[in-house]
């Protein structure tokens, strides 16, 4: 269902969406009521765009349905009134995987989960559904102050990270269960795992920052050699350098992938990708799932310039519920 499916986005409308003066959305949830009906957790890429719906998404009292709570930040959350304090999950992967285990517990914790890629063959029985509402696009960010090449193909990014390169490059990567990463990879051929920077051809790819924390995805401030090379989401990058969030973007600048340009989120990029919104199956039917996030006239569907102020586009099939866990 990827790439092909989207209608591309006018460059002048999304430039125009973007402009809207906008200050950065609250990290984590603020305000009445303190806990809400939806509480997720999940993808760094996609959560300024959750976090900007959850100021829109009422109830017919008006009261905040959506919780989001960031990818970064304080070690725990809590999500709910009583109990249901947990670390805080950081990425797609453990943003999944701690819906997972709440589902399994049966705590009421979780409720959703953001993932910035497809990973649900990653959860087989546990009856997920990645429900897409948005379309986003990934590139390789370098320095400002950097020789490499702005303009690089798929092919010249997968011998860079088959440490082919030479020593112009400082392949990185973010925290395994990254989404971006995940994504990224397997754009490039590879398969991602725990050790994939320690297997063979892949040794020269680093994963932390100067400090030697674990890289946080789409944080270009974390990059401090001019040889460093790293993917970046197209539309958290816009978002950042329009101030729709906070600005991470730091002296990082995007490249020209395939002959792309980046200054806008091209839906035909050969590294377009959905983002979805994971929910458990069984409540798709049952409120507030399913005016929430089911459908194409869904209330996170029919924000459409919501989504697209926070550099995204808006997906073609938004609130669809194919794409289910094996």
């Amino acid at each position: 269902m990827q790439n092909k499916r989207f209608l591309a986005m006018v460059g002048v409308g999304l430039v125009a969406a973007l402009a809207v003066t906008a200050s950065p959305a609250q990290a984590d949830p603020s305000g009445a009521p303190t806990y809400r009906t939806l509480a997720g957790v999940g993808s760094d890429t996609t959560e300024g765009v959750l976090n900007g719906l959850s100021e829109l998404v009422t109830d017919t009292a008006g009261n905040k349905q959506i919780a989001s709570y960031d990818a970064f930040g304080s070690e725990d959350i809590k999500t709910k009134e009583t109990g249901c304090t947990l670390k805080r999950p950081a990425g797609s992967g453990a943003g999944v995987t701690a819906l997972v285990a709440s589902l399994d517990a049966n705590n009421g914790c979780l409720d959703f989960a953001r993932s910035s890629s497809n990973n649900a063959s990653s959860y087989p029985g546990k009856n997920l559904t990645y429900i897409p509402f948005a379309v986003d696009a990934v590139t390789y960010a370098v320095r400002s102050d950097s020789t490499i090449s702005r303009k690089l193909t798929k092919a010249q990014l997968t011998t860079i990270y088959n440490c082919a390169g030479g020593t112009a490059f400082k392949p990185m990567l973010p925290q395994f269960g990254s989404g971006t990463r995940s994504f990224f990879l397997k754009s490039l051929g590879f398969t991602d795992a725990t050790t994939f920077t320690q297997t063979a051809n892949h040794t020269c790819i680093g994963e932390a920052d100067a400090t030697g924390v674990a890289l946080q995805e789409n944080n270009g401030i974390l990059l401090t050699d001019p040889k460093q090379i790293v993917p970046y989401s197209i539309a958290q990058y816009l978002a950042q350098t329009t101030v729709v969030v906070a600005d991470v973007h730091g002296k990082t600048v995007l490249g020209q992938l395939d002959g792309i340009a980046p200054t806008v989120l091209n839906t035909a990029s050969t590294m377009a990708r959905d983002v979805y919104n994971v929910v458990p199956t069984a409540r798709l039917t049952t409120e507030a799932y399913a005016s929430v996030f089911v459908g194409p006239t869904s209330k996170v569907c029919a924000n459409a310039n919501t989504i697209k102020k926070y550099g995204f586009a808006p997906h073609t099939s938004c609130g669809d519920t194919l794409l289910r866990t094996p």
